[in-house]
């Protein structure tokens, strides 16, 4: 019910969580931007993740980009695949986490994602998401 609803209002917004990246679907102008707050690494203390990492490092690699930034490549993927269902979808994937610009795995994350153009300057975001919204309402959206 709560997706239907904000599938139908392009003048709403929907906050959740890491579950609504799966088995969401709402192609066209009610989903233009998604904004994910944090890089969604895995919890320090998950057993089996660590137990992943270790595996690696003991077998001579780099557990961290192997396990931990493998898989936040993949929700952060996932979750801006969200954005874009449909040929003509168009919007701003906002990632608030100021490692990804800044870390050294900042851009093996960003390979990742759908090939979109990226910035750090909000105001460009801002200037973007306007121009999406006024052509959705241009179309009759």
């Amino acid at each position: 019910e709560l997706i239907k609803n904000f599938a139908a209002d392009p003048e709403t917004c929907l906050f959740g969580t890491l579950s609504l990246w799966q088995g969401v679907d709402v192609p066209g102008p009610s989903c233009q931007l998604v904004v994910m707050d944090r890089i969604p690494f895995p919890r320090p203390d998950d057993p089996l993740m660590s137990a992943r990492q270790k595996a690696v490092e003991e077998a001579g690699g780099n557990g961290f980009m192997a396990v931990a930034a493998t898989h936040a490549a993949l929700l952060m993927a996932q979750g801006a695949g969200r954005l874009v269902r449909a040929t003509g979808d168009k919007g701003v994937v906002a990632v608030l986490d100021p490692r990804l610009a800044n870390a050294r795995y900042g851009s093996y994350l960003r390979a990742s994602l759908p090939d979109f153009w990226y910035t750090t300057d909000r105001n460009q975001a801002r200037r973007s998401l306007a121009a999406i919204d006024a052509k959705a309402k241009a179309d009759g959206a």
